[in-house]
């Protein structure tokens, strides 16, 4: 059913084949893309493709550099590779010692033909000559590790970033240093240079913040704190352009524009994901065109299905965000715990908060603002616990109306409280203290706002009045409840228990209606599809269910490599989302039934799932995609022999046989047509659906006076083909040549059998057997009664004065009085 499609965030317009492992190392020259994992190095051409391989290291790759017609790689063993990008040969191998030299950064300087710059975890640096393998100079160097080399924009200048933070500038030329900076955030990740006219120099550092140096006054321009969440991986500024490009640890990439005063950027564009695996993914609206998704970093971010520049990005919780925002104070002391469970709804969204989460071991649930992408005004928590915080008592499950005006809450000690969205009031609690003995495991409101149903964990749910709050049904559940999930337009309420088994209720006869069972680990999640007939679990032991209610069975099953911590189907039932154990992505799964043959059958009690691959941007070259696509069903002829069976033939090749005359009466030209004064020449064929020439006629090189019939005074083959049949009884051929006739060439086929028509009474004989062979068989029914009602209306005359084929059509019709008998006892 479910078919791999790609991950959410990953950029749709540059694309490529997915590595089977993580990539450790990337670089691009003008033609070509080189990423790197292990010890394999792929080049890339048109962004998607795998054109070269190189596959000489025996240990994992971790600098790249291309130059020229030529790439060079280096290993963590420390031997160097330049490799020829076409032959994919080795064209040099030079191996360093890590005692004294061990390579830490590469640089192609400018200008320097054939040469390359190295430096060294031991601080010097080398410049190599690759065509004659040859070390040209030695730098002492600083003595501290060498991070990062870059090419200035001035020729023989190469910025070295050191392990202490320090910047040198350095001529390579002259073996002289220019100028020296250092900065207080840890060693120097990357650096790059503006090209515009600006002597600025940019450099990263493992917290995320970003130096600018003027390199005119020698001093610090300004700091752009916190540009990222985690370390700065790499930058590089536009050539010619005031724009900045960054990536980070935190799984975001970056454009910065200096435009105003002060030298300081801003954010032009971004894309970004979680930076630590996302925990719960709903969609939202009814588009099913945006996914919320709520991280194990703390962020609450909605990503699409159509572009990324429609993602968003609504923040972290913080407990106080005036606080937060104060200069020389630290986001992490106000930051709110991972959200484990949220909701939200589309209604009044323009006008208050319209998401509602709850935090792993807090509380305190919070609300957000999807329209205006930030955490919302409200902090949900019951009034006893207003002044102080409880300990061990937290949020565990919610829910929001389909009006988006209230939001239902569940705490750790059965305490289940209604607050209104707009205002953030509580609005009261079910029970008198608390709606259950043990934690609150689900809760769910129906979609009028009547009912309100509760899970514990002491194995009760229970029906409450919305707006009353009283208690209207409570029943046993054979186990503890993991989880509940309300399909509200169907009324069905699923339940997960810890025992790994899967109840369907109707909420109106508040009875069991399906149990599943096969899960060997516990249900993380549930999601229904749109009609309501698919219920689609996820488990612990890596599989991921598709169960159909209507008939209560399993229908689908696959394997994946780490389990799905979430689901999430679109509201237009054409995707399904997921997310995994250890995994940042979100990925999506195409609904095969929407758009191929697919079958209903019921799974066997043995099946064995196979392992399916998550969906990628696009399959390795050369692979198929691994899909389990079912082979079409091809039905027999006739499914058995006491079944009458239908021809596959539109119904405009038999239905009209009997009017064809009214049909021609109709079509006829008030005018006749005008024969034109010269007619072009045409090969004459035999009329038929399928086209074939007139075989042409011999010894027609003296002309007679008698007139030649052509076609008309020829045997048909049909008329030949019944012929044979008298005498082998073979009716399959005669049938097969009159089923690719049209109307009219049937009737003038039919015509031709009578003895008027150039036939015999033998043929229609012949013919009547036929018909008695497709009523004997029963099949091609529909034809049998049309070929033979338009032969007697053809034919009659002829019919009744031959005793044979008088008594051979009294036959047919007691054999057909026959079967309507069978079929009126069938319908009694």
């Amino acid at each position: 059913y479910w078919c791999a499609v790609a991950y959410v965030n990953t950029c749709i317009h540059l694309k490529c084949n997915a590595l089977p492992q993580d990539i450790t190392c990337l670089a691009a020259d003008r033609m070509l893309i080189f990423a790197s994992y292990d010890n394999i190095l792929h080049a890339f051409a048109r962004n998607k493709e795998v054109v070269h391989t190189y596959g000489g290291h025996k240990a994992r790759i971790h600098l790249l550099q291309p130059f020229g017609d030529h790439v060079i790689s280096v290993d963590v063993d420390n031997i160097l590779i330049v490799w020829n990008i076409q032959s994919e040969e080795e064209y040099l191998q030079v191996d360093f010692d890590k005692a004294t030299f061990a390579v830490s950064a590469v640089l192609h300087p400018s200008t320097y033909l054939n040469k390359i710059l190295l430096g060294s975890e031991q601080g010097s640096l080398q410049l190599w000559n690759i065509r004659s393998n040859k070390l040209l100079y030695s730098f002492p160097g600083w003595h501290l590790a060498v991070t990062t080399l870059e090419q200035a924009p001035a020729v023989d200048v190469v910025a070295v970033g050191l392990v202490s933070g320090h910047i040198i500038v350095h001529n390579i030329k002259f073996d002289e240093t220019l100028m020296k900076f250092q900065q207080d955030w840890g060693p120097i990740t990357a650096i790059s240079f503006r090209t515009d006219g600006h002597p600025v120099m940019a450099a990263g550092s493992p917290v995320g913040h970003i130096a600018l140096w003027d390199l005119e006054e020698k001093k610090l321009m300004c700091q752009m704190q916190d540009a990222h969440s985690t370390a700065i991986a790499g930058m590089s500024f536009v050539p010619g352009e005031p724009l900045l490009i960054t990536n980070g640890a935190d799984n975001a990439i970056r454009v910065w524009i200096f435009d105003g005063p002060g030298g300081t950027g801003r954010i032009l564009r971004s894309r970004m994901g979680h930076s630590a695996p996302p925990t719960k993914i709903r969609y939202h609206g009814q588009n099913g065109e945006q996914i919320l998704s709520a991280g194990q970093d703390g962020t609450l971010q909605s990503f699409s299905t159509v572009h990324e520049k429609f993602n968003k990005s609504l923040g972290r919780g913080s407990i106080n965000k005036k606080k937060s925002k104060k200069k020389g104070l630290k986001l992490d002391t106000m930051v709110l715990p991972p959200i484990t469970v949220f909701a939200s709804e589309v209604a009044h969204q323009s006008d208050w908060d319209n998401i509602v989460a709850c935090h792993q071991g807090y509380i305190t649930c919070t609300t957000w603002n999807y329209q205006k992408t930030s955490m919302g005004a409200h902090k949900l928590r019951p009034e006893e616990f207003s002044k102080h915080k409880p300990i061990d008592i937290y949020a565990t499950v919610i829910d929001m109306t389909s009006c988006g005006n209230f939001a239902v809450i569940g705490l750790s000690t059965g305490q289940v409280d209604v607050y209104n969205m707009q205002s953030g009031i509580h609005r009261g609690l079910y029970g008198k203290e608390r709606a259950h003995e043990g934690a609150i495991r689900g809760v769910a409101v129906d979609g009028l706002n009547q009912l309100v149903i509760t899970a514990g964990s002491e194995g009760l749910i229970k029906f409450w009045k919305f707006k009353t709050k009283d208690l209207v049904y409570s029943t046993e559940l054979s186990s503890s409840p993991s989880g509940i999930l309300l399909h509200r337009d169907s009324g069905i309420l699923g339940i997960a228990f810890d025992d790994f088994s899967i109840n369907a209720l109707d909420i109106e006869t508040r009875k069991i209606v399906r149990t599943f069972s096969g899960h060997h680990g516990r249900i993380n999640d549930m999601t229904f599809s749109p009609d309501g007939r698919w219920l689609i679990t996820s488990s612990m032991d890596c599989t991921i269910k598709t169960w159909d209610l209507p008939s209560g069975c399993l229908i689908d099953c696959f394997l994946v490599d780490s389990a799905a911590v979430s689901l999430t189907m679109s509201p237009t039932g054409d995707f399904l989302a997921s997310t995994h154990v250890d995994d940042l992505g979100i990925y999506l799964w195409s609904n095969r039934s929407l758009y191929s043959l697919v079958s209903l059958r019921p799974l066997p009690a043995d099946y064995e799932p196979s392992v399916v691959t998550c969906p990628s941007t696009c399959p390795m070259q050369g692979d198929e995609e691994t899909c389990d696509e079912m082979i079409e069903y091809v039905s027999p002829e006739q499914l058995g022999e006491q079944l009458v069976t239908l021809s596959s033939l539109p119904e405009s090749r038999w239905k009209n046989l009997l009017s064809l005359d009214i049909i021609k009466k109709k079509n006829k030209p008030r005018e006749p047509p005008k024969v034109p004064k010269s007619a072009p020449f045409f090969i004459p064929t035999v009329p038929g659906l399928i086209p074939r020439y007139i075989a042409p006629e011999e010894g027609n090189d003296t002309q007679s006076k008698v007139v030649n019939l052509g076609v008309l005074a020829q045997k048909s083959d049909f008329y030949t083909q019944l012929e044979e049949a008298l005498s082998t009884n073979e009716y399959t051929a005669p049938l097969r040549l009159l089923k690719s006739l049209g109307p009219s060439n049937i009737e003038i086929e039919l015509r031709g059998l009578a003895p008027e028509g150039g036939g015999s009474m033998e043929v229609m004989l012949s013919f009547l057997r036929m018909i008695e062979m497709m009523l004997h068989k029963k099949y091609n029914f529909e034809l049998a009664q049309a070929y033979l009602a338009l032969f007697l209306k053809t034919g009659f005359t002829c019919s009744s004065r031959y005793l044979e084929l008088f008594i051979f059509l009294t036959c047919l019709t007691s054999y057909w009085l026959l079967m309507l008998s069978e079929d009126m006892l069938c319908l009694k």
